[in-house]
């Protein structure tokens, strides 16, 4: 467990020095950019809740990854009850970016949107940097099982 002496000055750090990464997996589950900023919302709801219990097994960067994407992937999952929620403002917006760059970055976002949750968060780890091994520790798979999968999602991307 983690010991701190203002969890609130540690939490605003934590979501300081990784927010873009959570805004990330939050924006590999919606198109809409209400919807994301709800995610993004909710997933700093969950790591507040949970801060407690990260017991420093694996990095944090790790735990923040498992928060976002646990918290994306029942937000899919309950998408027909969910109650609306106040947006919370960012900083990021990649929705109104006209460059080139973010218009290879909404074509990559299509063609990932297509893959199932479990394949479209195992790429946008992958895409992030991650190693196999954070990936796995992440999913709850192995290394190797994680190569398996981002060798069959990457075949399957090639395909228009």
């Amino acid at each position: 467990m983690m010991k701190r002496e203002d969890d609130s000055l540690f939490f605003t750090q934590l979501v300081r020095e990784h927010k873009s990464t959570i805004y990330t997996v939050c924006y590999m589950f919606s198109k809409d950019e209400e919807e994301v900023n709800d995610l993004f919302q909710e997933t700093l709801i969950n790591m507040w809740k949970g801060i407690d219990s990260f017991r420093e097994e694996s990095k944090i960067s790790t735990w923040i990854y498992r928060v976002a994407l646990n918290t994306c992937l029942l937000q899919e999952r309950k998408k027909k009850r969910q109650v609306p929620k106040v947006p919370l403002t960012m900083d990021v917006n990649f929705f109104e970016d006209d460059s080139a760059n973010a218009t290879q970055v909404r074509q990559l976002h299509q063609r990932i949107g297509r893959l199932g949750l479990v394949d479209r968060a195992l790429v946008m780890m992958w895409l992030e940097g991650m190693s196999y091994d954070e990936i796995g520790a992440v999913m709850g798979i192995s290394a190797q099982h994680v190569g398996v999968k981002l060798f069959r999602i990457k075949e399957m991307l090639k395909k228009p």
